[in-house]
């Protein structure tokens, strides 16, 4: 499956303005055996109770019915379970914990829309990306306000990035 997500990240580099109208191919037994295995059993079981071990003990028919019903369309991912995680100052946070066959899904479109769009993006745009995050924004910042000639910063000088490094 790789080969078939390097293959869109290629399309999707070196042709911009090209328009992916059906994705939904890319996610095949193969792509959801390999979320399965880079996924973590560590996580909390979501509502059916299911764990990486109990779906990977009949894992070949899982994902065979599973794929069966993305290709149907009449797949329905369940209802997560909500938890309030207790914060610092006292507070809590909600925090949702899905079911496994739900995350393994996420997981695989999570890949697929990496591979579409991720050659859209600036290199100095840092939210909800591969191998970046806010302490890296805040770094990148750092550096520019400290080693470049900076009377003020704008939005656009950062995104367009005029102020390099």
């Amino acid at each position: 499956m790789e080969t078939k997500l390097e293959r869109i990240l290629q399309l999707s580099r070196e042709n911009p303005d090209m328009v992916f109208t059906s994705i939904g191919h890319l996610i095949d037994k193969e792509l959801l055996r390999q979320c399965h295995t880079d996924m973590d059993g560590k996580k909390a079981v979501g509502i059916d109770g299911v764990t990486k071990e109990m779906y990977g003990a009949n894992l070949e028919e899982n994902l065979d019915k599973l794929v069966e019903s993305l290709r149907r369309k009449s797949y329905k991912p369940q209802p997560a379970r909500r938890v309030e995680i207790p914060k610092d100052n006292g507070k809590t946070r909600p925090l949702s914990i899905y079911c496994y066959r739900d995350k393994l899904v996420q997981e695989a479109l999570k890949r697929v829309f990496e591979a579409v769009f991720e050659p859209h993006f600036y290199d100095e745009m840092m939210g909800f990306r591969p191998k970046r995050g806010c302490h890296m924004a805040i770094k990148k910042l750092n550096v520019m306000i400290e080693m470049c000639y900076t009377n003020y910063i704008s939005l656009m000088q950062i995104l367009k990035g005029s102020l390099t490094i």
